[in-house]
C-alpha cells in the first residue's frame, strides 16, 4: 500500500504518529520500539519517508511528566539515528492531546503556562533536538512556541506544523497576533520546514484564494491529503488541487544549460545549469549534487561532485554554474551529462534522489536528470 501511494499517487511522505498511552509512567516497552522499527523499515522498503510524532493520547490530557519524557527520549535516540535516512521531519509531540501542546496535565493546560512550564517545555524540545541527527529538524505548533522558547531572530532545525490550517481567523489557536507571526512565518520557513493539515470547512477562508495565498507565502512543503477531507474536496472543487500538489515543497525545472563539447583528462570542464524551482519551499534536508558522465560505449559512470547545496535553492531562477576536473584516469571518447540529487544517506536508492519536473530527461531506473547534452573527453 505505501508503495502504491508513490508509483501510482505520486506521495512520497506518510505520517506516523506513535502513541504511547501505556508508557506514562514507565519506559517505552521493548516490543513497542521493536514495532517503530518495524514500521520505519516498511517506510524503506516502500521508498517513502515520514513525518514522525510521539503522543500519549489522543482522547484527553493525560501526558508524561518532564523527566519522563526526557527518558523517553533517551530510549528513542537510537531508533532516531538508526534510521534518520526515512525519518523527514519530526513534530515535537509528547506534550497534550495529539502530541499538539494544548490540553496537558504535565506542561501547562489550556493557555495557562507558567515559567516553570516553559521551561519544561522547552526541556523536552531542546531533547529531541539533541537526540536527533543534527541532519534533521523538528517543528512546532504553533509560532508562539518557537518564539516564546527561542526568540524571535533565526533558530535552525526548528520548524512549523500548523494541524488547524484555514480553521479561523488565528487557525484555532495557531496564531495568536498575526499580525506580528505572518510575517515572522514567512521569514523563518524560508530555511525551516513548514507543514501540516486542514482542520474544518470555514468559507472564505479555507477556498483556494487564502490557502494558495498561505501555502506559497509560508513555503509549505507538505499537506495532509486525508484530513481534513471536505476541504481538500473544495480545493478540488475550487481548481487550485492540482496546483498544490505540484508546488508543495520544491519543483526543480531544467531551464537551460551550457556545456563545452570537449574537455580534457585532468583538465577543466565548465558547465553552468540554469534552474527554477517552481515549488513554495526549498528542499529542507542535506542534499547531494553531482555531475553524472556516462560512456557513451560502455555505459560506465563517473561521478563529480558539485559544490552546491540544494537547502539554498529558493523559489524562482538559480544557476549552477561551476568548472570541475575531469579525471585523469577517464577513458576517452563520447560522455553523456546528467544531473544526479540523490539522498546522501540513501545514495543506492535511485526513487529518493530528486527528480526534475521536465518531461524526458528523468531516469527512473538511475535517479539521474538527463540533461541533453554530450561532450567529448579526450
Amino acid at each position: 500500500m505505501l508503495r502504491s501511494y508513490r508509483t501510482t499517487e505520486n506521495i512520497s511522505l506518510v505520517m506516523c504518529i506513535f502513541y504511547l498511552r501505556d508508557f506514562r509512567t514507565t519506559p517505552i516497552s521493548a516490543a513497542a520500539l521493536t514495532q517503530l522499527q518495524n514500521q520505519l523499515d516498511t517506510v524503506r522498503r516502500a521508498g517513502l519517508k515520514v513525518v514522525l510524532r510521539f503522543a500519549y493520547s489522543d482522547t484527553d490530557d493525560a501526558d508524561a511528566t518532564p523527566a519522563q519524557v526526557v527518558a523517553h527520549l533517551d530510549q528513542l535516540a537510537p531508533y532516531f539515528q538508526r534510521n534518520a535516512d526515512v525519518i523527514s521531519v519530526v513534530q515535537a509531540g509528547f506534550i497534550g492531546t495529539w502530541g499538539e501542546w494544548w490540553d496537558t496535565r504535565n506542561f501547562g493546560d489550556e493557555g495557562v503556562i507558567s515559567a516553570q512550564n516553559w521551561a519544561d517545555r522547552k526541556r523536552v524540545t531542546d531533547k529531541l533536538l539533541s537526540v536527533l541527527p543534527s541532519s534533521r529538524a523538528i517543528q512546532l505548533r504553533t509560532p508562539k512556541f518557537k518564539r516564546t522558547m527561542y526568540g524571535t531572530g533565526a533558530v535552525a532545525r526548528i520548524g512549523h506544523h500548523n494541524d488547524c490550517f484555514l480553521a479561523s481567523p488565528d487557525d484555532f489557536g495557531t496564531y495568536e497576533n498575526p499580525a506580528v507571526e505572518y510575517p515572522y512565518l514567512q521569514q523563518d520557513t524560508r530555511t525551516n520546514p513548514m507543514g501540516g493539515e486542514t482542520c474544518v470547512v470555514n468559507p472564505p477562508r479555507s477556498q483556494c484564494p487564502t490557502a494558495v495565498s498561505e501555502l506559497s507565502g509560508f513555503h509549505w512543503s507538505y499537506l495532509n491529503v486525508n484530513y481534513n477531507p471536505d476541504v481538500i474536496a473544495g480545493f478540488a472543487a475550487g481548481g487550485c488541487l492540482n496546483d498544490i500538489k505540484r508546488k508543495l515543497g520544491y519543483r526543480l525545472t531544467l531551464v537551460n544549460g551550457t556545456y563545452p563539447s570537449s574537455a580534457s583528462r585532468g583538465g577543466p570542464l565548465a558547465i553552468s545549469v540554469g534552474l527554477r524551482n517552481d515549488g513554495w519551499a526549498a528542499p529542507y534536508n542535506p542534499r547531494a549534487v553531482r555531475l553524472v558522465l556516462r560512456s557513451a560505449a560502455t555505459g560506465a559512470i563517473t561521478r563529480i561532485p558539485l559544490n552546491a547545496d540544494p537547502r539554498t535553492w529558493q523559489p524562482g531562477a538559480l544557476t549552477l554554474a561551476q568548472t570541475v576536473i575531469v579525471p585523469s584516469s577517464l577513458t576517452p571518447g563520447s560522455y553523456r551529462l546528467l544531473l544526479e540529487l540523490p539522498d546522501p544517506l540513501l545514495p543506492a536508492r535511485a526513487e529518493y534522489s530528486i527528480r526534475l519536473a521536465n518531461e524526458g530527461t528523468w531516469e527512473a531506473a538511475t535517479g539521474f536528470n538527463n540533461l541533453n547534452a554530450t561532450v567529448t573527453v579526450r
